[in-house]
């Protein structure tokens, strides 16, 4: 057996966006949102994907949204690159969702709860080690919750979950290995089983029960989303090298422009300001002239 992974947009929304998949998903939001408590008993996936719709990369599907059967609105979603204010934008998606009920605003009374599950495949909140928190408005001194469970954020940090196979115990725990390790499994091990919906989620995932075509666009967007990683990391490369540049830049302007002070005095602050401009190399090549001149107007010179 080989297994698509479900961190692949396409194959996370075949898996758990299909109108066959209410099971799967139910047990997944139970395990997330409710500890292994079996709190939802049915939903209704809204516009749910079919297996046969086979979709551009440019297409964006990576959402699966449901409706509980006491009206609460769930949104999913699977993000595995860092992108520019990801908190801002779940936090948009949940109060989108929730305005999206109504027509007017006197139909408030009628808002049902909205909750956005979202699974990152990055760290988001290094200050703790849990791979679940779960958010809701709350005064900041005194943690009096406000809106009670009207709107609530949970995230799932994939990185964070660090447990082999022999040591699953709960069901968050399953499901979570399943999303970060099912591409790495060659059978359906026994505690993974164990969990129907997980079996079930296993043989959606299971390359041998796709299409050439759908195997064909999940390579496709397999190679995508690893070249938006490669992307944001060659990025954040760049990033850290131009700091360092800038850092010895100003490090050794500050060192010239001190020199220059115990030499000459006071130094304007245009002329600061263009020493503070010079390159490393300038830099380099100024704190050697520099000896050489006898006033202000040899340095002026020397930076015209």
């Amino acid at each position: 057996m080989k297994f698509v992974s479900p961190k692949i947009d396409y194959a996370f929304k075949k898996i758990f966006g299909s109108q066959q998949s209410q099971d799967i998903l139910i047990s997944f939001l139970n395990a997330i949102i409710y500890g292994g408590e079996k709190n939802i008993q049915s939903l209704t996936i809204v516009n749910p994907f079919n297996p046969g719709q086979l979709l551009s990369l440019k297409d964006t599907y990576l959402d699966v949204k449901a409706v509980l059967v006491d009206g609460s609105i769930v949104v999913i979603e699977m993000q595995v690159a860092r992108m520019t204010a990801f908190n801002k934008r779940v936090a948009y998606n949940l109060a989108n969702t929730c305005a999206n009920q109504l027509e007017t605003e006197e139909d408030c009374l009628l808002l049902n709860p909205a909750i956005a599950v979202t699974i990152t495949d990055f760290i988001l909140f290094k200050d703790t080690e849990d791979v679940i928190n779960e958010f809701v408005f709350q005064d900041k001194k005194k943690k009096i919750e406000c809106l009670e469970e009207e709107l609530r954020l949970f995230f799932v940090e994939l990185p964070k979950f660090k447990k082999s196979l022999s040591e699953l115990d709960s069901l968050s725990d399953k499901w979570i290995y399943f999303l970060k390790g099912a591409s790495r499994l060659d059978e359906i091990p026994e505690n993974l089983r164990e969990v129907s919906e997980i079996e079930k989620a296993l043989n959606v995932a299971n390359k041998i029960n796709m299409t050439a075509e759908e195997l064909d666009i999940v390579e496709r967007r397999g190679i995508a989303m690893q070249d938006e990683r490669g992307r944001i990391t060659y990025a954040e490369q760049q990033g850290e090298q131009r700091g360092e540049q800038k850092g010895q830049q100003k490090g050794r302007a500050q060192l010239i422009i001190r020199q220059l002070k115990k030499r000459f005095g006071e130094i304007p602050e245009a002329i600061i300001s263009q020493i503070e401009d010079l390159s490393v190399e300038d830099l380099d090549n100024l704190g050697e002239d520099f000896l050489d001149f006898n006033n202000l107007e040899d340095l002026l010179s020397w930076l015209q």
